[in-house]
């Protein structure tokens, strides 16, 4: 009632305003949303009821079969616990050097800080590209090891700026006053400065969480001992073994049967991948607030 109380007591242009902001933030919110409920009612439904109608409430044409056959696949497990531990690991190792790095960079006494800047830019803008990294990974002996996936993309440029920033938001009384008890560099970082360092130490573990899950690219060329092969590229190569062949008109049936799993299997892999995911985000969800949101361009 309060709200709309202040609503009734600006004037027409700011209701105007609201309004509109309002009805984008809504056409925004059913861009995302539709397409998701889409995909989740379209896992269950029978492919051939999918592809002939659509999707129907009509719960005698769903089934569970792309679920099942899913589930039942053993190196879904492999994967699943591939990739949690990947993900995790990539997660603890960015940080903690993403960190580490952005102290002495957010400091204006650290000597060679502007070198040091320009040489993190010049990597955002420039790489070595696939077979150079690949020569690499190979001259280090980490082929066909998870380090070949963890190690190379652990540190981030652009999460040490807005790391950087973040610590120089901090006010600099904290450093004075831990300075007049005694305490020297390592004691204020891990003591003082990281406790209250929490939302941004979140905020960077979702996000390299998230990037690792969902990567397989690095995975696909780096890995070729199938146990050690994350979620997404062991749920890749199950839609590639369902898709029909090109070609294939020998056995017409089997063809179209193979099409209408690979279809539905499509659906049900998302929601199986997505799921780790949408259920750790509510518990990040309050860290991303506007004062990490402006420190990554306040910098």
């Amino acid at each position: 009632m309060e709200r709309i109380k202040k609503f009734h007591k600006l004037c027409v242009s700011d209701k105007l305003f609201l309004l509109l902001s309002f009805l984008v933030l809504g056409l925004f919110l059913l861009a995302i949303i539709v397409p998701v409920l889409y995909i989740i009612f379209a896992s269950f439904v029978d492919p051939v009821t999918l592809q002939n109608q659509g999707i129907t409430f009509d719960f005698s044409k769903w089934t569970l079969t792309a679920y099942e056959r899913v589930i039942d696949n053993a190196s879904i497990w492999t994967g699943f616990k591939n990739a949690i531990i990947y993900s995790v690991l990539f997660t603890v190792i960015s940080v903690i050097v993403t960190l580490l790095a952005a102290y002495p960079m957010s400091r204006e006494d650290f000597k060679g800080r502007k070198i040091f800047n320009l040489i993190f830019m010049i990597t955002m803008f420039f790489g070595g590209g696939l077979i150079p990294t690949y020569l690499l990974i190979s001259d280090l002996g980490l082929l066909d090891s998870i380090w070949a996936i963890i190690l190379p993309g652990a540190f981030s440029v652009w999460n040490m700026i807005i790391a950087r920033t973040y610590y120089k938001g901090i006010p600099s009384e904290l450093r004075e006053a831990a300075e007049v008890d005694g305490a020297n560099e390592l004691v204020y970082f891990f003591k003082i400065l990281l406790p209250v360092c929490f939302p941004i130490i979140a905020v960077l573990s979702l996000w390299q969480f998230v990037g690792m899950w969902n990567s397989y690219f690095d995975a696909m060329i780096y890995l070729n001992d199938a146990s050690k092969q994350p979620l997404q590229l062991v749920l890749r190569s199950i839609l590639i073994q369902n898709q029909p062949e090109s070609g294939m008109i020998s056995d017409i049936q089997s063809t179209a049967e193979r099409a209408q799993l690979a279809e539905l299997l499509k659906y049900s892999t998302i929601i199986i991948s997505s799921l780790p995911l949408i259920v750790m985000y509510p518990f990040f969800q309050k860290y991303f607030d506007g004062e990490i949101m402006l420190g990554s361009i306040k910098g």
